[in-house]
């Protein structure tokens, strides 16, 4: 069900406009489990109030990733899931055990997508296949070393004109690099950090356990996105297809992220407000 495009199905074509499932997926998998947490919170160390119903709702989206297919929003899914658990209260054995056999899924996985499989060789050898599967993460690379120290100059890149393919969308930061050079690269990071960490700080001191569930698991979400994000576009791990919050194209995307920092801003407000 849904559109496909570039050889992927994760939008459904409302006609006036598209949308991607895999992004409400995701806040509202931090909701329901905040929720769960909360109300389970003397019971988390049990197999049945502490891992079976996250799992089999983890096992969902997961599926219905696969299917997509949508590897980088599996990868989110699974690791926001598995962080919350933590926090939580679920017992380490069951995360350690669940861990082992996320692994095991994921060899399965690049084993049957093809696609996956050419991601992962173009990764660990980009050179060999210069013009077709290691093109992407070459033409990166030009972008991001042609920035040198202090850029080119905003506006001024020349990979986005026809040579890194998705320049405003998941390689965004490597123009940002070519424009803005180190300097900016590292000051777009820091910001990133300040307020990841921010939100981190909110979780701590958040009234709740509802309210620190929810903070810590929506700024646990951007984390894994913007690591996700940059390691790929700098080579460290395969092409994922996922994009940089609040600078990538795409409109799911940026709507859900401003809802998902408004959450969080919206708890830091309740710190400071005397109880009713």
């Amino acid at each position: 069900v849904g559109t496909e495009e570039k050889g992927a199905t994760r939008w459904i074509n409302l006609g006036f406009v598209s949308f991607q499932p895999s992004e409400l997926a995701k806040v509202g998998m931090v909701l329901t489990f905040a929720a769960m947490m909360s109300m389970w919170k003397d019971r988390m160390q049990t197999l049945r109030y502490g891992v079976v119903p996250y799992v089999l709702i983890m096992g969902v989206i997961a599926l219905l990733l696969y299917l997509e297919p949508h590897l980088s929003a599996t990868m989110i899914i699974l690791g926001v899931g598995v962080i919350m658990m933590y926090l939580g209260g679920t017992d380490k054995k069951w995360l350690i055990l669940g861990g082992v056999l996320v692994a095991l899924l994921l060899v399965v996985y690049l084993a049957t997508k093809g696609y996956s499989a050419n991601r992962i060789t173009a990764w660990l050898h980009p050179e060999r296949d210069a013009s077709d599967k290691g093109y992407q993460i070459i033409q990166s690379r030009y972008a991001i070393g042609s920035g040198g120290l202090t850029g080119l100059g905003f506006g001024k890149s020349r990979q986005k004109y026809l040579y890194l393919p998705e320049e405003h969308n998941d390689y965004i930061f490597a123009i940002a690099c070519e424009e803005l050079g180190f300097v900016g690269a590292i000051g777009i990071l820091i910001l990133f950090a300040l307020l990841i960490i921010r939100g981190y700080w909110i979780a701590m001191h958040a009234r709740d356990r509802f309210s620190m569930l929810l903070a810590a698991g929506l700024t646990t979400l951007l984390a894994l996105q913007v690591f996700l994000n940059v390691a790929v576009v700098t080579n460290l791990l395969p092409s994922t297809g996922i994009s940089l919050p609040f600078f990538s194209y795409g409109g799911t995307a940026l709507i859900m992220q401003l809802a998902e920092n408004g959450i969080v801003l919206n708890v830091s407000r309740s710190i400071t407000q005397s109880p009713r």
